[in-house]
C-alpha cells in the first residue's frame, strides 16, 4: 500500500512515492541532454540543479491530469502541496479522479493551495495591487528573445491556473465525491502515522483541505 506525495518538486517525503511533472524531471536520466541543453540558456543553472536532485532522490514523472501510474485502490494517502493550482478546472476534476481511482475505500487526500482569501485580505491591509498581482502568479510576461521562446516551447509556464479559498476546494471535492470534505487547519489531518509529512507546508499562505475516498 502506497502514500503518494504528487508534484513534489524539491520537497519528496521519505519512504513515500515521489512524483512530478516537470520537464527537467523528464530529463533527470539524460544528463548529457540537460547539460547541453545548459549550454545553451535554455535550462539555468537552479533547474539543472533539480535534474540532478530528482536522480539522486528517485522523484518518478507523471502527468497527473492524464493518468498517476498506479493500480487502482493500492494507495490509503495522497498529499499534494502547491500543485493543484497549476491545473485548469478541467483538469483539475480529471486528476481528482485519478486520485479517487487509485485510493482504497477509506483513503486519505490532502490538498495545500494558494489561499485566495488570505492573498485579498493581504491587499486589503497593504492597498498595494501590484503586489497583489503579482502574487497571485496569474500572470506571467511573454517571451521575447528567441531562448525564452524554445524555453516556453520546453518547459511551459508555472503560473496559476485557478485559485481557491477553503470553501471551493471543499465544495470542488464535495462535487467528485469525496466525503468528509473539510477545511484543516494548519497541523491537524485525518491521516495517522504522519512520519515525514509536514502538516504546516507554507502555513502563511495556504489553506489545507482534506476528502475521504
Amino acid at each position: 500500500m502506497y502514500r503518494v506525495n504528487v508534484g513534489c518538486g524539491m520537497e519528496p517525503i521519505k519512504g513515500w512515492k515521489n512524483f512530478d511533472n516537470s520537464f527537467s524531471l523528464r530529463l533527470s536520466h539524460n544528463l548529457w541532454i540537460s547539460r547541453l541543453l545548459a549550454m545553451f540558456k535554455v535550462f539555468s543553472k537552479p533547474q539543472l540543479d533539480y535534474i540532478n536532485f530528482a536522480y539522486s532522490n528517485f522523484i518518478e514523472y507523471a502527468d497527473v491530469t492524464k493518468k498517476i501510474p498506479l493500480p487502482d485502490g493500492s494507495v490509503e494517502v495522497l498529499y499534494s502541496s502547491h500543485m493543484f493550482e497549476h491545473l485548469d478546472q478541467k483538469s483539475a476534476v480529471v486528476f481528482l479522479g485519478e486520485v479517487k481511482r487509485i485510493l482504497i475505500p477509506g483513503g486519505i487526500l490532502r490538498l495545500s493551495v494558494p489561499c485566495l482569501k488570505k492573498l485579498i485580505e493581504l491587499y486589503a491591509e497593504n492597498g498595494d495591487a501590484d503586489r497583489f498581482i503579482e502574487s497571485s502568479l496569474l500572470c506571467i510576461p511573454h517571451p521575447k528573445s528567441f531562448f525564452e521562446k524554445i524555453k516556453f516551447l520546453l518547459i511551459g509556464c508555472r503560473h496559476h491556473q485557478w485559485m481557491y479559498d477553503g470553501e471551493s476546494l471543499k465544495k470542488l471535492l464535495q462535487s467528485v465525491g469525496f466525503r468528509n470534505a473539510t477545511v484543516q487547519n494548519p497541523g491537524v489531518s485525518f491521516i495517522t502515522q504522519l512520519g515525514a509529512l509536514n502538516l504546516q507546508d507554507k502555513e502563511n499562505t495556504s489553506v489545507y483541505v482534506e476528502g475521504v475516498r
